[in-house]
């Protein structure tokens, strides 16, 4: 556990959000996943809450496939509620991974799923809470790739400033 979930669950931050079991991850059955300087890391982040993310089939399918990989380890994130959001904003804390609370900007690949146009702010807002430029053009500090994929992406055009590489279809 990093210091940011260790710090979220040692005082009295968690109480402040409602839902807190949205942030904390360990979920019956769930691989027990760390983060790996020698492996790839992948973050699988849903722009919506947890339970909109948890109820998408193609976010579960590819989250087992890439964790079936040898050399890679993947890990989920999902967008805070407005609650969470103002106590990372006012604690000066990043977005952070589920199952490690590692954050989101130390992973080596970021995938967003991009299921409706209306989820295009909560990207934005998500790379804004993990501390990454938004535009791609302007990425200096993050030297990982951030990709997306699903139904929007059939018309890549309108998010296309914001990705590394987008994969067109579904």
């Amino acid at each position: 556990m990093t210091d940011i979930k260790a710090r979220l669950l040692s005082g009295d931050q968690l109480g402040l959000v409602r839902r807190p079991a949205r942030y904390i991850g360990g979920e019956v059955n769930s691989p027990a996943i760390s983060f790996d300087p020698a492996k790839i890391n992948t973050v699988l982040c849903f722009p919506d809450i947890y339970e909109i993310g948890m109820s998408n089939l193609g976010l579960k399918i590819i989250y087992h496939i890439l964790n079936s990989l040898p050399d890679v380890f993947c890990q989920r994130s999902f967008a805070p509620w407005p609650d969470m959001e103002k106590l990372l904003r006012e604690e000066g804390l990043p977005l952070f991974s589920l199952e490690s609370g590692t954050p989101v900007n130390e992973f080596d690949l970021i995938g967003f799923s991009l299921q409706y146009e209306l989820s295009y702010t909560n990207v934005l807002n998500m790379l804004d809470l993990a501390g990454i430029s938004l535009k791609s053009e302007d990425r200096r500090e993050f030297p990982g790739l951030i990709i997306a994929g699903g139904h929007c992406c059939f018309n890549p055009e309108p998010m296309a400033p914001y990705f590394d590489a987008m994969v067109v279809g579904e």
